[in-house]
């Protein structure tokens, strides 16, 4: 019975290890989801799991934590002192003071306190009833700190942060955007380049099967086999080169594949999905855009921008307001009895003044100073900034203008190499041309349909490069 046991146990152990290792391989291979990786299943991946977007959601809020520290700043608080002082059996002294504040908006802070003295050598300041003293006021600041104040200047800085983490934040989903965007049209790139390679290898293998059977026949010369084996040979080298390319690319795309905060590797089998530019336009949601010449006045790089400018305003205000003197004032009424409200009243109370300013400000005025050259500087900075966005938007309409002419073009051009190729091969088979003048040909067809291939790519990362500097974050998946 005990051995059976063992032996179901090592079962279910096996059975459990498989399960796991069959997860961890599913979870680390994108073979797993399909052979054909869509850029929008890619996309889809990137924006949900890579590291660098979750990155990003941390500074939004990182900019919320901030705004939560500053308002803890108007958390009402409760301080209670004790100090007790006996020695060789005589009570010196025994003091007990407890307060209940609440901060409000302005420099004004109301405040309940109660407290309670006794002991042989108390100072007679601090003599109060047998059961204690009550008191309840206010205490504020007439000048300086009544309408700003560190706390107040704080908050308002912290929501400020919050808006600009926002825009950083939609910044920096962008870019990894922009960058994985990129990589996926040169990994679509390269497997276009190789099924090119293939297709032409292919033709370069049955020209030279043929030529060998034309030979045999007596048909063409023995030196026409060496020929053909060369181009065939070069073909195969070239075509090992693009594969050489297409696994980096495939391997930089890799790069942004992420899965439960675990790296994926595409398998050699899975292949990227031809693109449309219509389709791209949608993905990107850029079609109402195709037409600015000026940055949007919600482009995030200027909304962190301004809200840089606020902050420092915010700050301005509080230097100015430190020019102001200071003066403090604390008022409260005393009573014995804190559940009779009439017993507050301005015959018994405690007052306090405290008046200072400094003679020369020297101080007060020099950081009043260094913030207007902080704001300066940052006005400059979003002058540049909206200057180079607007000029790089009509560089990049103009790219894309052009790209969209150029791919028109090398289309065309492609069909006429095609008809030459063509061409050729029948005035070759009616031996009426040559080998040297097919292959000739042919490197010329093959030279056309890479650079339709290069200027597509170019023609995709110029519609991203357009989505990058608009600054927009939102993508539309299916």
């Amino acid at each position: 019975m005990k051995r059976l046991k063992n032996i179901i146990l090592v079962i279910l152990v096996f059975c459990f290890t498989n399960t796991v290792l069959g997860q961890i391989q599913e979870e680390n291979s994108v073979d797993n989801l399909s052979e054909i990786l869509t850029f929008e299943e890619f996309l889809g991946f990137v924006k949900k799991h890579h590291p660098l977007v979750k990155q990003a959601n941390l500074v939004l809020s990182t900019g919320e934590a901030n705004l939560l520290k500053a308002r803890g700043g108007f958390d009402p608080k409760i301080e209670v002192d004790f100090d007790r002082k006996k020695f060789k059996d005589i009570e010196y002294y025994d003091q007990l003071n407890s307060t209940f504040k609440i901060p409000t908006w302005y420099g004004v802070e109301l405040k309940a306190n109660f407290e309670q003295n006794n002991g042989q050598f108390l100072n007679p300041s601090l003599n109060v009833p047998n059961d204690g003293l009550y008191s309840a006021g206010v205490s504020l600041s007439l000048a300086q700190g009544l309408l700003i104040n560190d706390r107040i200047a704080a908050l308002k800085k912290a929501k400020i942060f919050v808006k600009q983490s926002q825009a950083d934040r939609e910044l920096l989903i962008n870019n990894i955007i922009v960058e994985a965007s990129k990589a996926y049209f040169e990994w679509l790139q390269a497997t276009n380049d190789q099924k090119i390679y293939t297709n032409f290898l292919d033709n370069a293998q049955d020209r030279l099967k043929a030529i060998e059977r034309s030979v045999e026949e007596g048909d063409k010369a023995a030196i026409d086999i060496t020929e053909a084996r060369i181009t065939f040979q070069n073909r195969k080298l070239e075509l090992e080169a693009v594969k050489l390319n297409g696994r980096k690319a495939s391997l930089k795309v890799s790069n942004f594949l992420w899965l439960n905060e675990i790296p994926l590797q595409l398998e050699e089998k899975v292949s990227p999905k031809s693109l449309e530019i219509e389709i791209l336009e949608n993905i990107l949601n850029i079609n109402s855009f195709l037409n600015n010449r000026i940055p949007n006045e919600n482009h995030p790089k200027l909304l962190s921008l301004q809200a840089k400018i606020d902050g420092l305003e915010v700050e301005r205000k509080l230097k100015k307001n430190n020019l102001l003197p200071k003066v403090d004032l604390q008022y409260n009424y005393l009573s014995e009895d804190y559940d009779r409200l009439n017993s507050f009243n301005t015959t018994n109370y405690k007052a306090f003044l405290n008046l200072s300013f400094p003679l020369f400000m020297r101080k007060e005025r020099g950081n009043l100073k260094l913030t207007n050259y902080k704001i300066q500087d940052a006005e400059f900075e979003q002058d540049i900034t909206i200057l180079e966005l607007t000029n790089k938007l009509n560089a990049i309409r103009f790219e894309i203008n052009s790209l969209s002419e150029q791919v028109q073009i090398i289309e065309d051009i492609v069909i006429d190499y095609e008809t030459l190729v063509s061409a050729e091969e029948r005035k070759f088979s009616l031996g009426e041309s040559s080998l040297f003048l097919i292959n000739s040909r042919e490197q010329k067809l093959i030279d056309a349909r890479l650079k339709e291939n290069s200027l597509f790519t170019k023609q995709l990362k110029s519609y991203v490069s357009y989505f990058n500097v608009l600054g927009l974050a939102d993508i539309t998946l299916n």
